[in-house]
């Protein structure tokens, strides 16, 4: 007799998936199909740990985890795969210890390294669907292009402030990331969360939503989000969708592909930003630097361009000006005075930099990492968020 196509379940595993099991649209025959599944999640923090813990317990029964960070503080508020005691560990082995006390007949297989162009195709290879959980534009496009050049569908979310987005990519038929954003944004025009913040649920909802349609996909039932974009607004509550195309034009699934093999999406995505751009024309200072000038008595002129709820959580001086309000307030400032504008990180400052040069303002320069790098290197006891 030949062998059967997927694996039997134990004794253990039909009474853990008893709840699947007498659900006519898994049943038995869709749980060995869980088992049997290798699901690869890019990310283990906000998203990907709601993937992850949700997809193991479902049973799931291989699971890789794509991560090259650490685990922050300021992580916990929303990446519940991890715990205080993992403050610094790394995010694979949290969360593949986090799993292992979920399910432990789950084969996790963690790739503690960053997702490129070199080893994407490598790591993608034996997996049959990928969960996107990533933050940035640059590793969006290349799981995306690497999804639709293996052919594996690709479960995508993302989430900033109090909105998200979740929709299934590169199946068969339907469209891709590339054809709902063709180009990425400018740098920097787009906040990141640690700028512009996250409700600590949000990626909840997101990654539920995404480990749904991976589990829908799996067992080869329901009707997926392909072809489809899911708006979710939780301040609201509200969902929206709007409907997706197959672009035929689509550079990486069209009817004539341009990109045919994996590119450095870095710099298609303009991965060096402005803060880098600022540096090389000496547009730049670092908190040693500040910090040398002001125990002198020969500091500059600060100005803080971050929002007013920011303000009252640190701050190391200087006016405060909120970046949307620059171009109308700029008049309170003298041009021919040194001027060092920072923000939380450095991005926003960066273009507030670029800004203030291109209309007269030749001393400006931006803060090196922020406030952040301030807390960080200059003063530990600065409150850090």
């Amino acid at each position: 007799m030949a062998a059967p196509p997927f694996p039997a379940l134990g004794q253990e595993e039909l009474l853990r998936y008893a709840r699947h099991l007498v659900l006519p649209e898994v049943g038995l025959e869709g749980q060995v199909r869980l088992k049997a599944a290798r699901v690869l999640c890019v990310g283990a923090g906000g998203l990907g740990s709601p993937l992850l813990l949700y997809l193991g317990a479902a049973g799931v029964g291989t699971l890789g985890i794509v991560d090259f960070d650490a685990v922050d503080l300021s992580n916990l508020q929303r990446q519940v795969a991890h715990g205080t005691p993992d403050v610094g560990r790394k995010k694979v082995d949290s969360a593949a210890d986090r799993l292992r006390a979920v399910n432990p007949n789950v084969r996790i297989r963690p790739f503690e390294a960053r997702l490129t162009s070199q080893n994407a195709l490598e790591i993608l290879r034996d997996f049959d669907l990928v969960v996107d959980g990533t933050d940035n534009f640059a590793t969006r496009y290349l799981v995306n292009d690497a999804c639709v050049l293996t052919g594996k569908p690709n479960v995508y979310g993302s989430v900033f402030r109090f909105e998200g987005q979740a929709s299934v990519f590169g199946a068969p038929g339907g469209p891709c990331y590339r054809c709902l954003y063709p180009e990425p944004p400018p740098p920097g025009l787009v906040p990141s969360c640690a700028e512009g913040g996250v409700l600590g649920v949000l990626p909840g909802l997101v990654g539920l939503i995404q480990a749904t349609e991976a589990l829908k996909l799996v067992l080869g039932k329901g009707e997926p989000l392909v072809g489809r974009l899911l708006l979710v607004d939780a301040l609201a509550m509200r969902f929206r969708e709007v409907r997706l195309r197959k672009s035929p034009d689509c550079p990486v699934c069209g009817e004539r592909p341009t990109v045919t093999g994996l590119i450095d999406y870095q710099a298609f995505c303009g991965g060096r930003g402005e803060a880098l751009e600022a540096s090389e024309t000496g547009a730049v200072m670092t908190v040693e630097e500040l910090a040398a000038r002001r125990r002198a008595g020969d500091e500059p002129l600060l100005l803080d361009v971050r929002e007013p709820h920011e303000l009252l959580i640190c701050s190391i001086g200087g006016l405060h000006i909120p970046m949307n309000q620059l171009p109308a307030r700029r008049g309170e400032l003298d041009p021919a005075r040194e001027l060092v504008v920072y923000c939380h990180t450095g991005v926003r400052s960066a273009r507030a930099v670029a800004f203030l040069r291109q209309n007269g303002f030749g001393q400006a320069r931006n803060l090196a990492g922020g406030i952040l790098a301030w807390a960080d290197r200059i003063d530990p006891r600065m409150p850090r968020y």
